[in-house]
């Protein structure tokens, strides 16, 4: 499905943002492991979740849809072997999350993805999973894993990236592992399984960059999923870029490991206002106010870059809209999504207009430059550089034709409707 975004006058308006897909994915999966009944509300209905509460079904949990996004999860005692390959779609979460799950069990089980989840490396977690005493059979590190049934015991691993998915799959097969199982990373990654584990009584201990696991059953309790602030990210720029823009994004989630492009943005001379600020769930939650703004350009490396790192597509965008230079660095893991968003950002931006360098690591954008637009952009077939290009066609001269759209489907089906609903 191919779609035209156009230039418009500006946005207005509030939206109450859809449900954070990492928050959605950790409450299915966790749930799975409680031995009991969860609760849960304001669950992602993108695909990649779903996918997520399909694997739990399969896996011997009992899923009832309660309200539109609600449901209640009956955990099995024990989990069931799968019958037939686990089929994970597009979504590395789900993949990367259930391999620890399935890395502990006494039964065998094999991972299997679509055409672009297959070429996504898995040695980020089949290495430390290996160490751990997990036998798995690849094809050259990538899609299908097969899973043979086996003990895992503790141990120290420190991984060279900051990788929430990383982290998360380790921690969770140290929830089967005999002794300690203890994860550092470089910088702290978004710490969604962290704060879900703790709320759900597991034995888990942090230490700034370190984290401690044990053995532990898990408890339950009803679970809020807070909004997505990575789909809040697309709004937030393009009220920012957008002349005579004004609005407000509802229930955001706010988690400190994730407000990196709010900083960033802020750092830029972006006009952002937080308001009602509260938790839900253990997770900070509040309302974001944007307007148009004059920005600059920045330098953004470091700790900052797993804050923001599926943000950066659309950064780089807001970044060819700032006078002067911007220089995103330390962000090789953008290589590693569904697509090389690297290649992929720097290629479509420079169709449309801009003054963008790709780097091993990140970009050199020279700003402020005219979006002339006038093209047809691939989606590469993934949401986020799909509706990053949506976005530079508010501000672009001419329309600017999207290929193979319905890729937004999987995390953010109701990106366009809500668009829509801004436009002046």
């Amino acid at each position: 499905m191919n779609v035209i975004s156009k230039k418009i006058n500006g946005l207005r308006g509030e939206i109450v943002i859809p449900p954070d897909k990492s928050v959605s994915h950790r409450a299915a999966l966790f749930s799975l492991l409680t031995q009991g009944t969860v609760e849960i509300e304001n669950f992602s209905l993108g695909q990649d979740c779903l996918t997520s509460l399909d694997l739990i079904q399969k896996l011997g949990a009992e899923v009832e849809r309660t309200c539109e996004r609600s449901f209640k999860i009956t955990a099995p005692k024990y989990l069931k072997a799968p019958s037939k390959p686990l089929y994970c779609g597009n979504s590395g979460t789900t993949t990367r999350l259930i391999s620890g799950i399935l890395a502990g069990q006494k039964f065998s089980s094999t991972l299997t993805g679509d055409e672009s989840l297959s070429k996504r490396p898995m040695k980020r977690i089949i290495t430390p999973l290996a160490q751990m005493g997990a036998k798995i059979k690849h094809s050259d590190f990538r899609l299908p894993l097969e899973f043979q049934g086996s003990d895992l015991d503790g141990i120290y691993y420190k991984s060279p990236l900051a990788s929430a998915q990383v982290k998360s799959c380790v921690l969770l097969a140290g929830l089967f592992a005999n002794g300690e199982t203890s994860f550092e990373e470089p910088y702290i990654s978004r710490d969604h399984t962290e704060l879900m584990l703790q709320y759900l009584g597991a034995d888990i201990i942090r230490n700034k960059t370190r984290v401690y696991i044990k053995k532990s059953n898990l408890v339950c309790r009803p679970l809020t999923v807070v909004g997505d602030i990575s789909s809040a990210a697309f709004f937030i720029a393009a009220a920012l870029i957008t002349p005579n823009s004004d609005i407000t994004i509802k229930n955001v989630g706010l988690n400190p490991t994730r407000t990196g492009i709010i900083d960033v943005l802020k750092q830029m001379g972006g006009e952002i206002e937080i308001l009602n600020q509260h938790k839900i769930s253990g997770e900070e939650v509040g309302d974001i106010r944007v307007k148009y703004s004059e920005l600059k350009g920045t330098t953004v490396s470091g700790e900052i870059i797993p804050r923001l790192i599926d943000e950066i597509p659309v950064l780089a965008l807001v970044a060819t809209q700032a006078n002067s230079e911007t220089i995103i660095k330390d962000a090789q893991d953008l290589k590693n999504k569904e697509t090389d968003r690297i290649s992929a950002t720097a290629k479509v931006l420079n169709e449309i207009g801009g003054d963008i360098t790709p780097t091993d690591d990140g970009f050199i954008i020279r700003g402020k430059t005219e979006l002339k637009g006038g093209v047809s952009v691939d989606s590469f077939k993934d949401h986020r550089i799909a509706m990053t290009e949506y976005v530079a066609g508010l501000i672009s001269k001419e329309n600017i034709e999207i290929k193979d759209f319905e890729w937004v489907n999987i995390s953010f089906p109701e990106f366009e409707g809500m668009i829509e609903r801004l436009k002046q």
